[in-house]
């Protein structure tokens, strides 16, 4: 099977399912930027990642793709119903996560600024991405039907990788800088 199909020459791409949309369709801007997201995990975890924190980004990359496939497969899809739904209990899993994490590092008094050490820097990216997938997601459900606990699980990633952000650079040692608003000049 060849790579190229040659289909999309034309500025469209195939649905899960059946169907082509223009490759600037909504759908296509949400679940690409999943992938985008998804492909930012994979080359975290290609760091030198404590095995707890790269055991839950790989569970996270494998949702990924389950999400990325729920946002490519429309409900009124004749194979909406062989794809694996987001789910509620999804996102109650990565606040689990959070809240796991969170226990380890001190208190937030502060707005930080994204960075530190390298891997936690590229974990503040991988969130900026996330945000992204989130609002394109939202003008998607403003357009089309789309699971109830996309959205939703998309905020708590993004929620998600700002606290393993902050927890990385504490176990790194790196304290992280607050960012402190400048008064206007007169």
């Amino acid at each position: 099977m060849k790579i190229y199909t040659k289909t999309g020459d034309d500025g469209s791409t195939g649905l899960f399912g059946g169907g082509r949309v223009p490759k600037d369709h909504p759908r296509v801007a949400a679940f690409g930027t999943v992938d985008e997201l998804n492909a930012s995990l994979g080359w975290i975890r290609s760091m030198r990642l404590p095995a707890d924190v790269d055991a839950v980004l790989g569970r996270i990359q494998d949702e990924l793709f389950m999400l990325g496939a729920d946002l490519a497969t429309p409900a009124y899809a004749k194979a909406s119903s062989h794809v694996r739904r987001v789910s509620a209990e999804d996102a109650r899993w990565i606040e689990q996560e959070i809240d796991r994490f969170d226990a380890e590092i001190p208190p937030l008094t502060s707005f930080v600024l994204p960075g530190g050490d390298g891997a936690a820097a590229a974990v503040h990216l991988a969130r900026a991405v996330c945000r992204r997938a989130e609002r394109e997601t939202v003008t998607l459900a403003g357009r089309e039907t789309i699971g109830d606990a996309i959205i939703v699980y998309l905020n708590r990633l993004s929620d998600f990788l700002f606290t393993l952000g902050r927890v990385l650079n504490h176990r790194a040692a790196v304290v992280e800088q607050p960012w402190v608003a400048k008064t206007p000049s007169p």
